[in-house]
Parts: structure tokens; sequence; C-alpha cells
């Protein structure tokens, strides 16, 4: 097998890899909708029919956190998390992939794994004893909510395999490897846009 056909198939699992992580995040990202209705629901009976629910705040406090959660690793796909980059912009590309590379198996997965850990055991103490919400009088099940802490650790850490293959990518070809396009935010097109309308130099002789 040649050179560029393993690049090639390690690409195709990184692009698959991120493809999971884009799906869970999109389809986690309906509990945007999920919340917005319960918000607006829990200000019209509460201020307009003076008979507010029990059940609003359960409801609002487990889809923000079933969002949080489920879109770390889609966050992590799109080189959407926050970065330090002052310095870290100005070094070639081996350079800042050998340092993601290491800073990934010192910090991130050490962490990641203590949350998968530390997550299933919540999650089964909670399952255990179909434990509920003390938050209002409801007293809605939240084991179902404690479930997605391992599972969003489990995804982190398989987006994470993703990010160290790019790494190697990256050391080895002295360029990023693409990611997969998705949506993005209004400025970073904005200066895409801006980069594209500055004038080429041409070239010698002309």
């Amino acid at each position: 097998m040649s050179r560029n056909e393993a690049e090639a198939r390690v690409l195709n699992i990184v692009h698959a890899i991120e493809g999971l992580s884009q799906w869970v995040g999109k389809a986690f990202g309906w509990c945007i909708l999920i919340l917005t209705f319960a918000v607006s629901y829990e200000v019209f009976v509460r201020y307009v029919l003076n008979n507010p629910t029990v059940w609003a705040f359960d409801v609002m406090v487990q889809m923000y956190g079933a969002l949080f959660l489920m879109s770390g690793a889609y966050a992590l796909a799109q080189d959407g998390h926050v970065r330090g980059d002052v310095l870290y912009r100005l070094f070639p590309v081996r350079a800042q992939a050998t340092i993601d590379f290491i800073l990934y198996l010192l910090f991130f997965f050490p962490g990641m794994m203590a949350l998968f850990w530390y997550g299933w055991e919540i999650a089964a103490d909670s399952w255990r004893y179909k434990e509920v919400s003390w938050n209002s009088p409801a007293r809605i099940q939240i084991y179902f909510f404690k479930t997605l802490i391992p599972v969003a650790g489990l995804l982190l850490m398989i987006q994470g395999v993703a990010e160290l293959m790019r790494c190697w990518m990256a050391m080895r070809s002295g360029q990023w490897p693409e990611r997969i396009d998705d949506v993005r935010e209004t400025e970073d097109m904005l200066i895409d846009m801006d980069t594209s309308a500055v004038p080429r130099p041409a070239p010698p002789g002309h």
C-alpha cells in the first residue's frame, strides 16, 4: 500500500468519525426547539393565565444539559472549542500538530476517560434507585438524562481518536487535512470572503 493510499484510508476513518459526531450534535440540536417551547409555554401560562407548571424548570434543565453534553464531540469535530492560540498560530503546522498530539494524550484522554468512568457510575446508581428530580413537585425521572454523561465521554474519546489521526497526518505532510464542511459562523464566512477578494500578485513576466 502506498503512502497516499494509507493517508486516504486514514482520512476516510477521520471523516467517518466526524460524520458520527455531526449527526449526534445535529440530532440533539432539536433540544433547542424543545427548550424554546418549554420556556415560551411557561412564560405564557405563568404570566397570562396565572397557572405556572410544575415541570417546565426540570425540562429546561435537562434539555440544556443534554445539548451541552452531546454537542461536545460535534464542536471538537468542527474545531469549535476555545483555543488560546496567541503563539500557537505562529508555529508551523508540524509544530502545531505535535503540540496537539501531546496535549491530547496527556490531558484530553485522561479527562474524557474520567468523565466516562465516573459518569458510568453516576448513571448506574441513578438507574438503580430510579432517581427523580427534587427541583419541583413533578419529580421527573432524571436517570435517562444522567445516562448521557458516560455517552458524552465515549463520543468525545472517539472524536479524540480522529483528532490524533489528524495530527499524525499533519505531522507527516505539513498540512492540516480538511474537515467535513458544515454550518459556519458569519464572521468566519466574511473573513474568507475578504481573503478571497484580495488580488493576487501577477506571476513574473506579466
